[in-house]
């Protein structure tokens, strides 16, 4: 053992100082520790490494909408807990907890505002919110934002996050497959657009179902989509498969998708698009 190493380890170290949560940010991609102000300034994306965060509907509808200006459509009323559902916890414990730290009824929050000057409805969905699950009430907020779309003639524009199907609602969470299905072909009767965007994650019976139906497919550079994980399809097909093979970019370069687009372009990129494919008379 050097005399250095004895030097440092006979220094009584005092305990690390707690920094405010409010002052630093740690990037979950390349570890840098990014002053919060600069990254909620650089819109939740990494300064450093150009990692795009998962942020919320508040967040997502303040960069979207002209002058922050919008107003939510009402949450749907459903029943909660049908299958009066327990596993380490009850499920009426679960959304408790999790609307008591979200300060959101459930996983999908709608809005509608002006992008670009032309009318729109937007959905977002909240990981945050026992990871974007899918379940009744998700299926009623996207039906009723598509409702609230072909009654007032705008276009419809999605953001997606999502582990997949709510397994505490079982075979209920599953009819809102076919339910938000039947919903967005109404809507494309009715000559209005629907335009996803796909951020991380967004998997399982989400993008089995409304996640890849619109009728343009964005996607925020690195997320991953799919619908089983990596794991589960190299153990089913006893295959190895490419790195990233699930990743925004990799499914963009095989057709899967139209545009990777990055957070600080998307609000131009979705007005260009909806002035395109939204007649005249949605302009607000």
């Amino acid at each position: 053992m050097s005399w250095l190493t004895r030097v440092r380890n006979g220094i009584p170290f005092l305990p690390k100082r707690q920094i405010g949560d409010t002052l630093w940010h740690k990037c979950g991609k390349c570890g840098s520790m990014v002053f919060t102000k600069e990254w909620e300034d650089n819109l939740f994306v990494c300064p450093r490494c150009d990692h795009h965060d998962r942020i919320g509907p508040k967040a997502r509808f303040e960069m979207l909408f002209d002058s922050e200006h919008y107003r939510f459509l009402p949450t749907p009323e459903v029943r909660e807990d049908p299958l009066r559902f327990k596993d380490s916890k009850r499920y009426v414990d679960r959304l408790k907890a999790a609307r008591a730290a979200t300060e959101e009824r459930d996983a999908l929050i709608t809005a509608h505002g002006t992008i670009g000057g032309r009318g729109v409805i937007v959905g977002v969905q909240d990981f945050a919110f026992m990871g974007g699950s899918m379940g009744i009430a998700v299926g009623a907020a996207i039906v009723a934002g598509i409702k609230a779309a072909i009654e007032a003639k705008l276009p419809y524009v999605l953001f997606t996050a999502a582990g997949g199907a709510r397994m505490q609602e079982g075979i209920l969470s599953l009819m809102q497959m076919p339910r938000t299905t039947v919903a967005l072909a109404q809507l494309r009767e009715a000559g209005m657009p629907y335009i996803v965007v796909l951020t991380d994650p967004t998997t399982g019976g989400v993008t089995a179902s409304y996640a890849m139906l619109g009728d343009v497919q964005l996607a925020e550079p690195g997320a991953l989509i799919g619908f089983a994980g990596q794991r589960v399809i190299e153990q089913t097909i006893r295959e190895k498969l490419p790195e990233g093979f699930q990743r925004a970019e990799y499914l963009l370069a095989h057709g899967m998708i139209d545009m990777v687009v990055h957070r600080a372009e998307l609000t131009a990129r979705l007005a260009t698009l909806i002035a395109y494919l939204a007649p005249e008379k949605a302009a607000a």
